[in-house]
């Protein structure tokens, strides 16, 4: 039997979850979902598309529901709402938000008897468990988390709500010496500017004041004023050419120690110095972050249906559930 997904939300990380569940065999994909007119939205596979009202009908033809909203405003709303009628998966990524919203999602799930896996991507999602692993493997130690380089569509949407501005890429590029140091084991002490850079590329309005907007970026609090950041205009051309894809990525690395214990003859054994890595390279942030999603959606989809309900994190999922493959393929091939 397959798996019945709906995607609710098509933007850049629907399409994404769209090209995962295509290429998953144990699924199909009941429909997309948008708030807006469904005549409107041209869907990349085929796929029917509903308007958002129509899912209250159709609790008996999706097994989970993956939710593509944004994390500052749908997915605090959307998440515990739908929660009351399917399996729900979302990638909500505000970190101190994350126990509230949490409570909400688990709240409206176990009421209903649903599972809800709240958070599913990279950072939160693979990173946090490979955070998690670390420290449970080292206690004491330190992880350091570098993203990029990549495109984050946050800060790039930050400036093209400047005035004078047409288009804008953001880049978040790690400091190559503050990696270097800590892939040393050395634990330095990073401040927020000695870690990321941050570059820019902008097509401005013709006319418009350059040297305004650029101050404008580089003195953004909450978003570049803590950073290096650099600013370059080009061409609507030079951006098309170069500059449509969302790349991104990152590492977290986490150096601890064992050793420098008492022996029983008075003297201390050695202590010694272990670094753990983790790191990703993606061509499509979007699609990647959908794959994710839906591999969780697997897992959100035996959990319910070996009875269990409500909130969940990636922490709280075996990882075998996330895999289409058998236990004993599992075992024969990857442990």
């Amino acid at each position: 039997m397959s798996i019945r997904i709906g995607i609710l939300g098509y933007g850049n990380l629907g399409r994404g979850v769209e090209k995962a569940v295509i290429a998953s065999n144990d699924m199909e994909l009941v429909g997309v979902f948008s708030r807006r007119d469904p005549s409107t939205v041209k869907v990349d596979s085929g796929a029917n598309v509903y308007h958002v009202d129509d899912l209250a009908n159709m609790t008996d033809k999706i097994d989970v529901l993956v939710i593509c909203g944004g994390s500052a405003t749908d997915l605090p709303e959307m998440t515990p709402k739908y929660a009351k009628l399917f399996n729900v998966i979302d990638s909500f990524d505000t970190h101190a938000n994350i126990p509230t919203h949490f409570a909400n999602v688990d709240a409206a799930a176990k009421e209903a008897g649903k599972i809800g896996i709240i958070s599913c991507g990279w950072d939160p999602g693979m990173f946090s468990l490979n955070r998690l692993y670390a420290h449970s493997i080292l206690p004491g130690g330190k992880d350091y988390t570098f993203w990029g380089k990549g495109v984050s569509q946050g800060h790039s949407d930050a400036i093209r709500r400047i005035e004078g501005v047409v288009d804008a890429r953001q880049y978040t590029v790690p400091v190559p010496e503050a990696l270097d140091k800590v892939r040393a084991g050395e634990n330095p002490e990073l401040t927020t500017r000695d870690k990321h850079t941050r570059v820019c590329y902008v097509v401005a309005e013709e006319g418009a004041d350059k040297a305004r907007i650029e101050k404008e970026i580089v003195t953004m609090p909450n978003y570049f004023a803590d950073y290096d950041t650099t600013v370059n205009f080009i061409s609507a051309e030079e951006m098309k050419a170069e500059h449509s894809g969302l790349p991104h990525g990152g590492s977290v690395i986490y150096s601890g120690t064992t050793g420098g214990n008492e022996n029983a003859d008075g003297t201390t054994s050695k202590v010694n110095t272990h670094v753990i890595e983790y790191s990703l390279k993606l061509d499509s942030n979007p699609e990647f972050t959908g794959s994710v999603l839906v591999a969780y959606a697997r897992a959100a989809y035996r959990m319910n249906q070996a009875g269990d309900k409500g909130a969940k994190t990636v922490f709280d999922v075996a990882p075998a559930l996330l895999s289409p493959l058998s236990g004993d393929d599992i075992r024969a091939h990857m442990l």
